[in-house]
C-alpha cells in the first residue's frame, strides 16, 4: 500500500476557516472555549507536520523505545517546533513526562495496552479509541490533551492510509461537544464502562464520515515529510 501524505496547506486553510469563524462556533457549544490563536494554528500545522513525518519513517510511536515521540509532539502543541521555546517551560515539560510514564490509571501504559487488545478493529475505532483514553480522567497530558488527542488520531488513521481528522467549521460542534463529555468520564468508574464504549463506536462513525481526500497529497505529488515540514516554517 503507498504511504498516505498530507497536504499541509489544506488543513491549514480549514484551521484558519474555524479560527475566523470561532466566536460564532463557541456560541453553540456545551462548553466555551478559548479563541483559536495565530499560534495555535501554526502549531497545529506543525504537529500535523510531524505526524507526516512519522508515517513517512515508519515509524510506530506506540512501540516501546518510541513513545518519548508522544511527548515531543504535545510539546510541539503547546510551544511549537522550536527548541527554545519547549526550554522556557521546562519545568512543566518534566512534570508532564512523569504524570505520562508514571500515572497509573491514565499514563501512556493504559494507551498503550488498550491498543493491544483491540489492534483488530478498524482504524476509525482505534483512533478513536485512543482519543478517549487520552482524554478521559486522568488526562494524558496536563495540558493540550484535545489538540495532541487529535493528532494521534490523524496519525493512527495515516498509518492505515486514510486522510486525517482535521477540524472544520462543519464538525467543529460534533467535535468539541463529545469532547466535553469525555473529558468529564473517569477511565476506572462505573460511568466508564457504561459510557465509554458506546462514546467509542459513536466517535468512530464520525470520524469515518470526516474523512476528505483533499487532506492528502496525490500520490503523484506527495513530498517527503522534511520538505513538507520545511514548507510549513
Amino acid at each position: 500500500m503507498a504511504i498516505a501524505r498530507l497536504n499541509l496547506d489544506a488543513i491549514e486553510t480549514s484551521l484558519r476557516a474555524v479560527q475566523q469563524a470561532f466566536d460564532r462556533i463557541n456560541q453553540h457549544l456545551s462548553a466555551q472555549r478559548d479563541p483559536m490563536s495565530d499560534a495555535v494554528v501554526a502549531n497545529m500545522r506543525a504537529g500535523y507536520a510531524l505526524i507526516d513525518a512519522w508515517v513517512g519513517a515508519g515509524l510506530d510511536v506506540f512501540a516501546m523505545g518510541n513513545l518519548k515521540h508522544l511527548l515531543e509532539l504535545n510539546k510541539v502543541v503547546l510551544c511549537g517546533d522550536q527548541p527554545e521555546a519547549h526550554a522556557q517551560s521546562v519545568d512543566h515539560f518534566d512534570a508532564t513526562e512523569r504524570r505520562f510514564y508514571e500515572e497509573r490509571d491514565g499514563g501512556i501504559e493504559d494507551i498503550v495496552e488498550w491498543l493491544g487488545l483491540h489492534a483488530d478493529e478498524s482504524a476509525w475505532k482505534r483512533a478513536a479509541g485512543v482519543y478517549v483514553r487520552i482524554l478521559s480522567k486522568p488526562q494524558l497530558f496536563i495540558e493540550g490533551n484535545h489538540r495532541t488527542g487529535a493528532l494521534v488520531m490523524s496519525y493512527l488513521l495515516l498509518r492505515d492510509g486514510k486522510p486525517p481528522f482535521v477540524l472544520t467549521v462543519d464538525n467543529a460542534e460534533a467535535f468539541f461537544d463529545p469532547s466535553t463529555v469525555i473529558r468529564d468520564i473517569r477511565k476506572r468508574s462505573p460511568a466508564a464502562i457504561f459510557r465509554l464504549p458506546g462514546i467509542k463506536k459513536r466517535f468512530a462513525k464520525f470520524l469515518q464520515a470526516q474523512a476528505d481526500s483533499r487532506y492528502l497529497l496525490p500520490q503523484a505529488t506527495a513530498m517527503p515529510p522534511t520538505a513538507q515540514a520545511a514548507r510549513g516554517r
